[in-house]
């Protein structure tokens, strides 16, 4: 059995597509390595081994969620670790290239790997002189490299070429080495997606496209060319990291509402979120209410479409006859929260059931498989790489995280097609906000639609 086997306990976000890493020390310490301020995985990881956090390392200053180190650092009085030039402005060992720490046996080696963002740090872990491996952040990701745009688009090429330097830094550890990336598959901090979440130098060297480039401008072309569009709440969070979040020192909750008090929110500006399922929705739901079912990615689809200085009421499955509802509450708050969203007004008690009961009417969004779906326009809302992909040959393409802005360009009575229902419906329900009617949504993805009018789907993105 190995370090990584024994020691490396990856916890991984599926929602934001990142992996944070908890490693026992050995003596009943441990270290955290870009924890997030959702600390449920860790608190659980770290009490089965009877560990207490003594170190919580970040590699940079994260843009897709709330560092949880400010918080360890609160609980179990852990040294927060992290680069001096990100300028933190709360207690922290500021670390320059090749500073060391002793973890008591194993000893944290800070690398410079600027790219991703200004300050970032590779850390690199070692027993004595034996290189163990490798906490890469977002600089060499498994078959990628972290993007480099988050800084505004005057700066991107100039981190790009950062980042081609950081990479050649790391490719020259041993082959050996493990890579232990924080950004990964789903992340929209990833310039490209890959399905594993670690790897090791070597590995890296024999697969990584970017690592393969015969130069600088090659990697810079082929880095850039992988770049999507990624979440409005990105461009606040670095500096709510560089501030520090606030300490919670209670677990958050949503209270409950009466159907009287999400009225009155709503009409002083607040916002409803409808968290279940898509077929829920569509069924019956608050008229105006965004439609972000509670899954994986809902924390990436609040904080992409709504502000967060606006209350937020949010409408849950029913409660069942055990009075336990069928979707966890404290998802909600936790998946808010690790992305700064703290005003939550609570949830409506009694879910549709109470909204109707007092009186209030419902919209619905019709849902159709691909056989009813009709000669309706086609308006496919998925990522412009997805589209390019394969889509419908005339679909109109408009990108689920920029709709809001765009909904003037959505055709009449369209169908509303991603890969499955689930961002549809999110589209649907923002494009009804917008005025828009006799909209449909499609229960399924383009290849179904394709399969069910005979039409074959085409490539590229028409530009």
């Amino acid at each position: 059995m190995g370090f990584a086997d024994d020691h490396l306990i990856p916890l991984v976000d599926k929602g934001l597509g990142n992996s944070a890493y908890l490693v026992d020390l050995g003596d009943g310490r441990a270290l955290a390595v870009d924890a997030c301020r959702d600390l449920r995985a860790l608190r659980a990881a770290a009490e089965r081994r009877g560990l207490t956090v003594a170190y919580a390392a970040d590699t940079h200053l994260h843009a897709d969620f709330l560092s949880g180190a400010v918080q360890l650092a609160h609980d179990d009085g852990a040294r927060v670790l992290a680069s001096a030039a990100g300028r933190r402005a709360f207690p922290h060992v500021p670390l320059a290239d090749g500073d060391e720490t002793d973890l008591g046996g194993l000893t944290l080696r800070a690398l410079a790997t600027p790219g991703h963002t200004d300050e970032h740090l590779s850390f690199l872990l070692l027993d004595g002189d034996h290189v163990l491996g490798v906490f890469t952040g977002g600089s060499l990701i498994v078959n990628s490299a972290a993007r480099t745009d988050l800084l505004g688009a005057e700066r991107t090429e100039e981190l790009a070429r950062a980042q081609y330097r950081s990479l050649r830094r790391l490719a020259a550890l041993p082959d050996a080495t493990a890579v232990w990336p924080t950004h990964g598959a789903g992340s929209f901090c990833s310039a490209a997606e890959g399905a594993e979440r670690t790897s090791s130098i070597g590995a890296q060297k024999r697969t990584n496209p970017l690592l393969a480039a015969a130069d600088e401008d090659t990697f810079v072309r082929r880095l850039l060319a992988g770049l999507g569009s990624y979440p409005d709440y990105f461009d606040r969070l670095a500096e709510a990291n560089r501030r520090g979040p606030a300490v919670l020192t209670t677990a958050p909750v949503l209270p409950d509402l009466t159907a009287a008090q999400v009225k009155s929110l709503l009409a002083e500006g607040g916002y409803v979120v409808d968290v279940r399922p898509a077929a829920e929705y569509a069924a019956g739901h608050i008229p105006g209410a965004l439609s972000v079912p509670l899954r994986d990615q809902f924390a990436t689809w609040l904080g992409w479409l709504l502000p967060d200085t606006a209350p937020l009421a949010f409408v849950a499955g029913e409660v069942h006859q055990n009075h336990q509802d069928h979707q966890d509450l404290s998802e909600i708050v936790w998946q808010a929260y690790k992305i700064g969203y703290e005003r939550l007004a609570g949830r409506l008690r009694g879910g549709m059931a109470a909204w109707l009961a007092d009186g209030n009417r419902q919209a619905t969004t019709t849902f159709v498989t691909a056989e009813r779906a009709g000669k309706r326009p086609y308006v496919d809302v998925r990522q412009e790489a997805e589209f390019a992909a394969g889509h419908v040959p005339g679909a109109v393409h408009i990108e689920l995280g920029g709709l809001a802005d765009r909904a003037a360009d959505a055709p009449d009575g369209p169908v509303v097609a991603c890969g499955h229902g689930e961002r549809a419906m999110t589209a649907a329900s923002l494009l009804e906000r917008a005025g828009h009617t006799d909209l449909a949504v499609l229960r399924g993805g383009p290849d179904d639609y394709a399969a069910a009018t005979g039409r074959q789907l085409v490539q590229g993105t028409g530009r």
